[in-house]
């Protein structure tokens, strides 16, 4: 991997439906954890720190496949998701808001309630 920008996006995809659940970032030590534990870390840019995908909410994603892009700078995991939600905001998919002309309109369901998880 090509990490020497020190950050490669990261997209995380169901790999039953192929539904595409989130973008993150992974730094080395992410991508190593990663490969080693079998469950996805990335690195928070808004919180400066590694994380563990899940690792509050239990919604953790456990890897089933890995491809790496041609310039070994990104990578597309398919994962199984535990708890069926990927995002923060409790919906399955972080892209849960769809354009439709100038509205934004909300699409995605929610699984839990982030305020009850996430105290």
């Amino acid at each position: 991997m090509n990490f020497k920008n020190g950050l490669i996006p990261a997209i995380a995809q169901d790999y039953k439906t192929g539904k595409v659940l989130m973008l993150a970032y992974m730094n080395e030590e992410a991508w190593k954890k990663t490969l080693e534990t079998g469950k996805v870390w990335y690195y928070s840019r808004s919180r400066n720190k590694l994380w563990l995908k899940g690792e509050t909410s239990g919604n953790v994603q456990k890897v089933k496949e890995i491809y790496i892009d041609c310039d070994e700078d990104a990578v597309l995991i398919k994962i199984e998701q535990v708890g069926g939600a990927a995002c923060h905001e409790g919906f399955q998919s972080c892209f849960f808001r769809k354009v439709d002309g100038k509205n934004i309109k909300i699409v995605g369901r929610k699984v839990f309630d982030p305020q009850k998880v996430y105290k």
